[in-house]
């Protein structure tokens, strides 16, 4: 057996509040190990007081593999970062997961699979939505549409390859670390920026879309709002901090916003400018008809109200972002804020 098959794969799950879903998600990602590799799960907490830590701490009574880490920061991106440099030191492999997401029987080993079959230095997979209340799935059916996602490859992506970024699942440890693990002053975007500093280094992110893993979506409009509202604005500071990874699609949104702001300002004075805001309202009206159709569901018509939540959310967040806050672009020389402990916001 090799040095490298003896060093542990160190699995994060960042919590606040998931009592509800924390044990059947440590139990699923325990089954079908890799052979002859040790494993160990941090379940990285930010201060639950809906008994998620006692229920852990009763759990790690009969798993020895199983650990609880406070996070003081709370946010995940520090959670992550945390468990890497205080439990991983003896890990060669760093595995992310959610505690609100489904994941398959084997999750771990299919990715330390995939690390080492196309010697990429992260693995991302596919999210596939689902729900349980109308609103739930009528987001969950739009957001594996490219009018929900614009064609984001890991939003329920079937083709495998290398990639600019994705759904964050395994890094090789030290790709994780020379990057500087994640910025912890973004609390939304964060795995695209730092997918953007790992690239510039030379790591090479490979989505394996046979890996796929379940997703529920907010179950609220406001909830849905508030989470679209930051990724707009994580993103607006992604694209400042590294301009080179601007992607058309990601403009596409903002800008057409905006231009339908101004469109209906100036209706006053030229009518004929309706026509925009009405050609977006009658895409998203044929959204909605044809997922009711293709669903055998009516709650398939809120897929469109949904989207223009998940459009407008975002938009305005990145908008706002641009005009609110500082950033600087990133360089090679320059620390992320997961090792300086500054940040912009």
């Amino acid at each position: 057996m090799t040095t490298e098959a003896l060093r542990s794969i160190l699995v994060v799950i960042p919590t606040l509040n998931e009592n509800a879903t924390i044990e059947g998600v440590i139990d699923t990602l325990a089954r079908d190990w890799p052979p002859g590799r040790a494993v160990k799960i941090v379940v990285a907490d930010g201060g639950s007081t809906d008994g998620t830590v006692q229920r852990v701490q009763q759990m790690a009574q009969t798993r020895p593999w199983l650990s609880l880490l406070p996070n003081p920061k709370r946010i995940q991106s520090a959670a992550v970062n945390l468990a890497a440099r205080v439990e991983g030191r003896d890990a060669d492999i760093l595995v992310r997961c959610d505690a609100h997401a489904d994941y398959p029987e084997g999750f771990v080993r299919q990715l330390v699979q995939t690390l080492e079959r196309t010697g990429a230095d992260a693995v991302v997979v596919p999210m596939d939505s689902h729900g349980s209340g109308c609103w739930q799935r009528a987001v969950a059916w739009v957001s594996d549409t490219p009018v929900g996602s614009g064609g984001s490859a890991h939003r329920g992506g079937q083709t495998s390859g290398f990639i600019d970024h994705g759904h964050h699942a395994a890094f090789r440890m030290a790709s994780f670390l020379r990057a500087g693990g994640y910025d912890e002053s973004f609390t939304h975007n964060e795995d695209a920026e730092l997918d953007c500093r790992q690239r510039a280094l030379g790591s090479r992110i490979y989505l394996d879309a046979r890996i796929r893993l379940g997703y529920q979506p907010r179950a609220t409009v406001r909830g849905l709002w508030r989470q679209y509202f930051g990724y707009g604005r994580g993103r607006s500071r992604t694209v400042r901090r590294h301009p080179g990874s601007v992607r058309v699609r990601q403009l596409a949104v903002p800008l057409f916003v905006a231009t339908c702001i101004a469109a209906i300002a100036l209706s006053v004075w030229q009518p004929w400018l309706l026509l925009l805001p009405a050609a977006y309202a009658a895409v998203l009206l044929a959204v909605s008809l044809a997922l009711a159709v293709r669903k055998g569901s009516a709650c398939g018509l809120l897929a469109g109200p949904a989207a223009a939540v998940m459009h407008w959310a975002w938009a305005l967040g990145f908008l706002g972002g641009l005009i609110n806050v500082r950033e600087r672009p990133w360089s090679h020389d320059a620390p992320c804020a997961a090792a300086s402990g500054a940040g912009s916001e």
